[in-house]
């Protein structure tokens, strides 16, 4: 049977070797933690803790200060040294929380027995997910209460867990299947009953078939939930093109999954739920791919929040010496660091390790007009002129491109000859774009007072 997929797309080298064979393994308790106030899509929380307090692992250190926004709690137990800015993986610097460990890990007081979920309202599941900071742990860590809470007048069908995992290097949602399956059907189900849905599919994509042999074992006594083994192909793991590939519907321009009747999560956020929902445990730890060339003991590991990137890489051995470069994320959509003193976030996926096997950097070079970068878009965008008019800083035609449709996947500047950086332009020209609209806007509201 020939498998689904999408259009276009492209097929990156995947060197998933690393790690898929690697079960995971929990990373020793840290001596202190960095937990950012801001590691999710929206408003950043404010601090509800003081310098010199004691704190418990689960403890609520930081609440929302809007509706799209998460809550934030301590990793592990003991006292907060500081609360100050220092930096941030994503690349800028953010208000964070160190919290220096007791050494005993003391959790906040938690059921004795799992609670019968079953018997709980769709709203006070949502409830119990919104009050465990749990975001989109597929790497845009978007609150996912939010997603749970589809306007009026929008009416979902379909769940979809998100097992594709196309980044090249990454393998953690791939051993979360394999290692912690009970969990995964579990959160499913119960994200299911808080969406009101009868259908659910999971997409794997068929370079995992060992996690789809086992997903289909694991959801067999449900007949409304099935398997969709996928084609490999990047990006497919994005929920637009997932809902293509797997259900054959298309989101509309400047729309979301819920207008064709659909919610996306990946699997991670599902064994989030299930222990957010039966444990009332927030999210506090995740797994991490700690992998590359670089790295002398690749692994998939289970890190707590905070944890910096240099007490996770020591755990995997340490770097080699010949290392240059290390990203968080996945090298398609990830970013560099600068420093291994980051810390861990929800949406740290990856922490990618490499040598300094290419240059760092290519010389660009005029385009020569191929269309290559077209024909690879998923969003049927055209990446050159995107980026052209972003360099001119000619925002209104950028935005009547359709720029800010772009999902910065990275197919077009990984197979441009010219080696023009495409996303780079366009990440800027979605930036400017957002801004001139959001100043359209507020003008245009104090006007019609």
């Amino acid at each position: 049977m020939k498998l689904k997929t999408i259009k276009k797309g492209i097929h990156p080298a995947e060197f998933k070797n690393y790690t898929e064979h690697k079960p995971l393994e929990r990373l020793p308790l840290p001596a202190e933690v960095f937990i950012p106030l801001h590691q999710h899509i929206g408003a950043p929380c404010k601090p509800v803790v003081e310098k010199g307090q004691s704190v418990k692992t689960g403890e609520l250190i930081g609440i929302k200060t809007g509706f799209i926004s998460s809550q934030i709690h301590a990793s592990i137990s003991g006292t907060i040294k500081t609360i100050e800015t220092l930096p941030h993986p994503l690349g800028m610097n953010s208000l964070m929380i160190q919290i220096v460990s007791d050494g005993k890990d003391e959790w906040i007081a938690l059921p004795n027995k799992n609670l019968e979920w079953e018997s709980l309202t769709s709203d006070k599941i949502i409830e119990m997910i919104e009050a465990a900071g749990i975001v989109g742990l597929g790497g845009a860590a978007f609150p996912s209460y939010v997603k749970l809470m589809p306007p009026k007048g929008k009416s979902i069908d379909t769940f979809i867990l998100n097992g594709c995992e196309c980044e090249p290097y990454l393998t953690a949602d791939h051993r979360m299947m394999l290692d912690q399956t009970d969990a995964v059907v579990l959160g499913t189900r119960i994200l299911m009953k808080a969406l009101g849905v009868q259908q659910a599919v999971i997409g794997i994509e068929s370079n995992k078939p060992d996690a789809i042999t086992k997903m289909i074992a694991a959801f067999k006594p449900y007949s409304n939930i099935t398997v969709i083994p996928l084609t490999v192909k990047y990006p497919q793991g994005a929920e637009k093109m997932l809902i293509k590939a797997a259900i054959n519907r298309t989101v509309p321009t400047g729309g979301l999954p819920l207008d064709v009747g659909v919610v996306v999560n990946n699997v991670g956020t599902a064994i989030a739920v299930a222990a957010a929902v039966t444990q009332k445990k927030p999210l506090i730890e995740r797994v991490v791919t700690v992998t590359g060339d670089g790295i002398r003991e690749p692994k998939n590991v289970i890190a707590r929040i905070g944890t910096t990137f240099k007490d996770v890489i020591n755990f995997c051995g340490g770097l080699t010496d010949d290392t240059v470069k290390v990203i968080m994320g996945g090298p398609m959509m990830g970013l560099t660091q600068p420093t291994l003193q980051v810390p861990v976030i929800k949406a740290t996926s990856g922490i990618v390790c490499l040598k300094d096997n290419q240059p760092l950097a290519s010389k660009e070079y005029p385009c020569i007009q191929c269309g290559k970068c077209i024909e690879s878009c998923p969003m049927n965008l055209m990446p050159t002129r995107l980026a052209r008019f972003s360099k001119i800083e000619n925002w209104q035609r950028t935005a009547e491109l359709g720029i800010l449709n772009c999902i910065e996947c990275g197919c077009c500047a990984y197979v441009c000859p010219a080696k023009i950086p495409l996303v780079q332009w366009i990440k800027i020209g979605k930036l400017r774009v957002s801004e001139l609209q959001e100043r359209q806007k507020a003008t245009a509201a104090k006007e019609s007072k």
